[in-house]
Order: structure tokens, then C-alpha cells, then sequence
């Protein structure tokens, strides 16, 4: 049976969440599409209208009270994320527009800034997209060489001991790697890695888009060099994301995009960067996104992210061990210590086709290769359909999944 207990969040917090209550073609609502994008409180929707209608103007340029007041706002999120992620100072978080922005932007200001012919850039083989193709372009711009720490069948687990054989080839320069896989929810041991790669001089970049608002994360703890995550995965809105980079790091890369803003001085023929954080926040930023994402991660301080944690392990496991019940399942992931997802093939279904089957009885799962082709492909799948949990879910929407579930396969023949 299940190793942890039932948190039972979701008797607190759902109520919390308007959308939910919602019914999607005659039925109540099941949302288990949380490792795409997690729902909003009321509170979070509330501080961005409230933004809108008393606080908004363009930040830093103006004189004038409303562009104090926004540019107050805005600072003073970038200090509420420090503080979420433990790190010493504020200007150590940029403001992107996700997860992928931050990667794409270590990837081109320090990758090719950093990296040399030969030089060995590390990943594992569950790495989502958007901490692989940002690799590959450094890599064919500046002759590095990637090397994936392969995974072992559907468990996802990996031989960590490679990493170190690997370090100790000397010329390993970058580790970056996800925190929890979106598609196996493997839960990987960062601090292990940043720790090694410290070991052999190595920088690491941690891609933390499934983990930021599901379990505490301390950038000073972990010992890592850069951590990526989204707003949107994590209670707040969309199109606003941080990147966390040690000071010095940050200071000495070049910009990533230029124009407003980011500049100390232009004449004709050159220009002067600001210090980081903000010669990496070129244009007008998402300000009413930052002030959204400080009240998100006010709102799941006050739940307890190890509270959450505890409640996405229950998820994962029990929804796993009910799903093993189903005849022609095949499970993805660890069978222990796993996040709350579940990605799953049903027999011969295809994984769009049970998604549209699902989603005809109200639940809400996702279906497809979820930006990870060639694990995929490793894996001798197309596809698979996925069930992402979260702390406002409950026991009976596993019990609504596991039955839809059934019905589908006796519906396709299964």
C-alpha cells in the first residue's frame, strides 16, 4: 500500500481555486494536466487585477508616482523570489519568460562565452526539449561535445556513478539537468550533482520547472550554479519565469538580448551593459507577471512546500499502484520516490485518443511525447498519456481516473 499518508490538502485549498468547480461536458472537473500548467488561486487573480487597476506603469524609466509604485512592486518580487529559493541576494534572479528562456539564455551567454572545442557539456536522456536543443546549438557553435547519462528502461533510473567517471575525464564543463522529469517523474539527486560537478570544476544548471512549486528548493543547500523555472507550473501566471545565477557568473556573461533598459551608456558605435540582473532584462518587462508570481509563492509558503511535497508523492504512488491494476498498462517512472506524475500506455491505444476519450468525461489529462522524442523513441513509444497531480487534487478524482480508464480500453477493444 501506499508509503505516505494522505495529506488531504485539497480539503483546505480547493475552494481556493474557482476554476475547479466547473463541470466539462456534463461532468465535474478532474484536472490532471498539472505538470503543463498548474491552476490559479483566487488570491493570485485577485493581486493581478488589483495591479491593473491601481499600481500599473513601465518600471524604472519614470519619475512619476505610478511607475514608483510599479517599480516597488517589481523589486520587490524579485526579493520575494530570492527569499523562496534561499538565495543571498536578490540580483541573483532574473525575470525571463520561463523555464525555457533561462536555459536558452545560459545556454548562449555562458555556453558560448565558456565553452571550447572538446569541452564535454553532461545530460541525462529524460531532459525535457528546452534543456536539450539550447545544448545542441552551443555545442555546434562552439565545438563541445554532449554526453547523456543514459536512463535504465521504464524505471528512468540512472547510474550516477557515470557522472563522476565522466568528471573525471577532466574537461566536463557544464551539468545541467532536470530536477523532476515530466514524463517518468524521477526525482534526481541535484545536490549529489552539483556537488560532484563542484568537485571537478564544472558549472551546473538545474532545469527545476516541475519542481519550484512542489517541493522546497535552497539554491545555497543544492550548491547549484543556475536554476530555471516557470511561474505557470507554480500557481502564477503565465509568461514570466526566473532564472537564478550566482552574482558573479551573471556579471560576467554577455547579454542575451539587447535594447531598454539593460544599458548604462549608447553612443554610435558601442554600448555599456548594466550589472546583472537587469543587463539580461532587455524591453519592458512582464511586471504584473512578477507581481503574480510573488503573491503564487506567498500563497504556497503559506500551504508549506513540504506539505505539498508529501502530497504529490501520495499522488504519484497511489495513482501508479491503482493504475497497475488495469490489464495491458504499462507504467513509466520509478516504482518508488517518485513525483506526482504518471505518464502510462494503455495497450495499443494511442495516447491522443484516450485523452479525447478521457476528456469526454470531464478529466483533463495530457497526451503526446511532452517534449521528450527521444526518450520516447528509447523507450519504443510514440507517445504517452499523462496524469499530473496537485495539492488541490484528491483520492476519488484517482478512483473517476482508474474507472474512465477501464471504460476506454473496453471501448477501443482492450
Amino acid at each position: 500500500m501506499y508509503t505516505v499518508n494522505f495529506p488531504g490538502l485539497a480539503n483546505q485549498y480547493r475552494a481556493d481555486f474557482p476554476i475547479l468547480s466547473q463541470n466539462i461536458n456534463g461532468h465535474p472537473l478532474v484536472y490532471l494536466d498539472n505538470a503543463a500548467s498548474t491552476q490559479r488561486p483566487t488570491a493570485v487573480i485577485e493581486e493581478l487585477a488589483r495591479y491593473y487597476r491601481e499600481d500599473h506603469a513601465n518600471v524604472h524609466r519614470g519619475l512619476h508616482t505610478l511607475s514608483n509604485r510599479a517599480t516597488a512592486l517589481f523589486e520587490k518580487a524579485r526579493a520575494s523570489v530570492a527569499r523562496y529559493l534561499n538565495a543571498k541576494q536578490a540580483e541573483s534572479i532574473v525575470f525571463t519568460r520561463g523555464t525555457t528562456e533561462g536555459i536558452n539564455l545560459v545556454a548562449e551567454s555562458w555556453g558560448t562565452q565558456n565553452l571550447r572545442r572538446g569541452d564535454l557539456v553532461v545530460l541525462t536522456e529524460m531532459e525535457h526539449h528546452a534543456n536539450l536543443i539550447p545544448w545542441q546549438i552551443a555545442a555546434r557553435k562552439t565545438g563541445a561535445i554532449l554526453r547523456f547519462l543514459p536512463i535504465q528502461g521504464d524505471t528512468g533510473e540512472i547510474e550516477w556513478n557515470e557522472l563522476e567517471e565522466l568528471c573525471r575525464q577532466g574537461n566536463v564543463r557544464m551539468i545541467a539537468l532536470t530536477h523532476i522529469s515530466n514524463s517518468l517523474g524521477c526525482i534526481n539527486p541535484i545536490k549529489y550533482v552539483c556537488q560532484t560537478a563542484k568537485k571537478y570544476g564544472a558549472v551546473t544548471l538545474i532545469d527545476a520547472a516541475q519542481s519550484a512549486g512542489h517541493a522546497p528548493l535552497d539554491v545555497e543547500d543544492i550548491g547549484c550554479d543556475f536554476l530555471a523555472f516557470s511561474s505557470h507550473k507554480s500557481c502564477g501566471p503565465t509568461g514570466i519565469g526566473v532564472l537564478y545565477g550566482r552574482k558573479e557568473l551573471l556579471d560576467s556573461m554577455e547579454p542575451y538580448q539587447t535594447g531598454g533598459e539593460m544599458i548604462v551608456s549608447v553612443d554610435w558605435n558601442e554600448a555599456k551593459w548594466k550589472p546583472a540582473p537587469h543587463r539580461f532584462e532587455a524591453g519592458t518587462p512582464h511586471i504584473a507577471g512578477a507581481v503574480g508570481l510573488a503573491k503564487a509563492l506567498e500563497y504556497l509558503e503559506s500551504i508549506g512546500r513540504h506539505r505539498i511535497e508529501e502530497s504529490d508523492h501520495f499522488f504519484g504512488l497511489a495513482a501508479a499502484e491503482r493504475l497497475r491494476e488495469l490489464p495491458k498498462m504499462r507504467l513509466l517512472g520509478p516504482a518508488a520516490d517518485r513525483a506526482g506524475i504518471v505518464s502510462f500506455q494503455l495497450g495499443s491505444i494511442h495516447a491522443h485518443d484516450l485523452v479525447a476519450f478521457a476528456d469526454q468525461y470531464g478529466i483533463a489529462l495530457r497526451g503526446g511525447h511532452h517534449c521528450n522524442q527521444p526518450l520516447m523513441r528509447k523507450l519504443g513509444l510514440m507517445s504517452s498519456a499523462r496524469a499530473s497531480f496537485y495539492f488541490y487534487n484528491t483520492e476519488a478524482e484517482i478512483d473517476r481516473l482508474v474507472s474512465v480508464l477501464r471504460d476506454a480500453a473496453k471501448y477501443f477493444g482492450e
